[in-house]
């Protein structure tokens, strides 16, 4: 039950004015369990006194009045399954607090539901495709990569949750001048096929910065001029630089795959930018007939001078396409083989003015609404001293490096904690806390930030992280284990403050997956599951469970089962295991 839409409808009901107003969570809990500011809104607008629109406004909901001390509807609290009072507050809220009585009932729902606790279907019949990941091949991936990755994967999570037919693209990144430049290279190395074969990514990177510094040390370009020669056999089917690039891409996939193996992540697609290289030679034509591209030096663009936007280049002079020109192609193919709500591409900060205008030149080619297009911007990954993740060469960390040191560290955290644990269960305990703690150190922090690996912070199992969400939910299982199976419980017997607290936190997590999908602010949920879990580690160090008196005793193990329940559907849809025993 979305209590928000619920409050959100019973005011609608009561205006005639169509207005924009929220209903939120207040942080001082004395201001009640929900609040709107729609009567300031409508104080503005008609001119008035914003407490005496509030008063007027609840006195027709026909419900209990608070301590404003305003008539009771004549239905009094009947009027009303879920709310206990309303008030009305300077300098013209109006705070909404719940039954106890309906609190203690949800507990029922959410053990019935289990799972699908949270589930809405406002995406019914929509389609949503999430491009995320997007690593270039004969590269390895890196900690921008992760990122990508990591969000990509819990928005994926939670619009399949909300309903959405979802389709996760991994776009990679296998077409483009720069296997020229590593074909150029390997010619120059003198390789032959069957040494290719053997080179590993590392290798193959090696050879595109040796061959890329040796082009700026060259002043009459001869070297680009043969990359660029090569790309362009490439692009005509030359058969031996088709072999080099087919052995470079098989390769990358390989290590690709044991990356997202360790994060669990599976793609719908891996189409790749080379799949759309004919039909980027259709996007010029099209451009063309349909005037919106002009020609300048000899490169074809597209005006975005109405946006207040650079050009978009889209061919080069030497009639060469670009991956804007493949992007541009990739939206045209998606839109006509699906019906699309959205398309969502997780790429870094960066990369704005790049997608302004793809989204812009994509709307002028009559493709597809610029609404339905959104960049899902995030920041860079930053050490301990803020300063971005590179190693001693001045290189990128690659992301495989990154994840097996979380798991290093996990399991020295883990044999110190538990060593009684044996070998093999440690190991796998540590990649579920190690994979973890990166996730939920990336995505409990606003995206758009920079987000710094603080490794002590971030395994730690006290505090807001992956590892104490996981070991909370862990300890209730554990109590759940020694209770056994346990009978009908009573929910009314769920009476305390720090009871009924725990029950408006859980009712909450339906809300909070809507509004992080929409709003495509991961940390929304993040946060969410860790003041859940706060607040239900704070309640049974403070209350017995299982040595309470027989009816507190089962509708408390209730309570703990529900919470459970929540932890798991909310570590879930992060893309964090939630596991039974740590």
């Amino acid at each position: 039950m979305h209590i928000k839409n619920q409050i959100k409808n019973l005011i609608q009901k009561n205006i005639k004015e169509k207005i924009n107003f929220a209903v939120e969570v207040p942080e001082e809990k004395s201001y009640g369990d929900y609040a709107t500011n729609v009567a300031l809104i409508l104080a503005r607008r008609l001119e008035k006194n914003p407490m005496q629109i509030a008063k007027d406004l609840v006195s027709k909901f026909n419900l209990p009045a608070g301590k404003a001390g305003l008539p009771a509807g004549k239905a009094g609290i009947q009027n009303s399954k879920f709310l206990d009072k309303v008030e009305v507050a300077p300098p013209g809220f109006i705070n909404f607090f719940l039954k106890p009585e309906f609190l203690q009932k949800q507990v029922k729902e959410i053990l019935k539901e289990k799972e699908k606790f949270g589930e809405v279907n406002i995406g019914k019949n929509k389609t949503v495709i999430i491009d995320y990941s997007s690593p270039n091949i004969a590269k390895p991936m890196h900690v921008g990569h992760l990122r990508s990755t990591i969000i990509g994967q819990a928005i994926y999570n939670i619009y399949k949750f909300l309903g959405y037919k979802t389709i996760s693209d991994n776009h990679l990144g296998d077409w483009g001048t720069q296997f020229g430049i590593i074909i150029a290279g390997c010619y120059k190395s003198e390789f032959e096929i069957s040494e290719i074969k053997k080179l590993s990514i590392d290798e193959m990177l090696n050879i595109y910065i040796k061959f890329n510094k040796e082009m700026e040390k060259d002043p009459k370009y001869r070297l680009e001029e043969w990359a660029r020669e090569e790309f362009k056999k490439l692009e005509e089917g030359n058969k031996e630089n088709q072999e080099i690039w087919k052995i470079i891409k098989e390769k990358s996939l390989k290590e690709f795959k044991k990356i997202y193996k360790l994060l669990g992540v599976k793609f719908d697609l891996a189409l790749g930018e080379s799949f759309y290289r004919e039909d980027a030679k259709k996007i010029i034509a099209d451009a063309k007939k349909k005037n919106k591209a002009f020609v300048s030096l000899g490169a074809l663009l597209i005006d975005l001078n109405k946006f207040n936007l650079i050009p978009f280049l889209i061919q080069k002079a030497d009639g060469a396409t670009l991956y804007s020109t493949r992007d541009l192609a990739t939206i045209s193919y998606r839109v006509k083989k699906y019906k699309l709500e959205k398309i969502i591409y997780v790429v870094g900060n960066e990369q704005a003015l790049y997608f302004e205008q793809l989204f812009h030149s994509a709307e002028l080619l009559n493709y597809i609404s610029y609404n339905k297009l959104h960049h899902i911007k995030f920041g860079l990954v930053l050490d301990e001293n803020r300063k971005k993740l590179a190693t001693r060469a001045g290189r990128f960390i690659g992301a495989e490096k990154l994840i097996n040191k979380a798991i290093e560290l996990a399991d020295k955290i883990i044999k110190e904690k538990n060593p009684k644990l044996s070998a093999k269960e440690r190991k796998k305990t540590a990649k579920i806390i190690g994979v973890g703690a990166i996730k939920y150190n990336d995505l409990s922090q606003n995206r758009q930030t920079d987000i710094v690996f603080n490794w002590q912070k971030m395994l730690s199992f006290e505090g807001n992280s992956g590892p104490y969400l996981q070991y909370s939910y862990v300890r209730l299982r554990s109590i759940l284990r020694k209770a056994g199976k346990f009978s009908a419980f009573k929910p009314e017997f769920l009476k305390e403050k720090e009871e009924l607290e725990i029950l408006k936190e859980l009712i909450k997590f339906p809300e909070i997956v809507k509004e992080a999908g929409e709003k495509f602010q991961i940390n929304l949920l993040a946060n969410y599951l860790y003041n859940l879990a706060s607040l239900i580690n704070t309640f049974y160090e403070k209350f017995p469970v299982l040595k309470a008196k027989k009816d507190v005793r089962l509708a408390r193990l209730a309570l703990i089962k529900a919470a459970t329940i929540v932890l798991k559907n909310g570590l879930n849809l992060l893309g964090i295991e939630a596991p039974e025993k740590m």
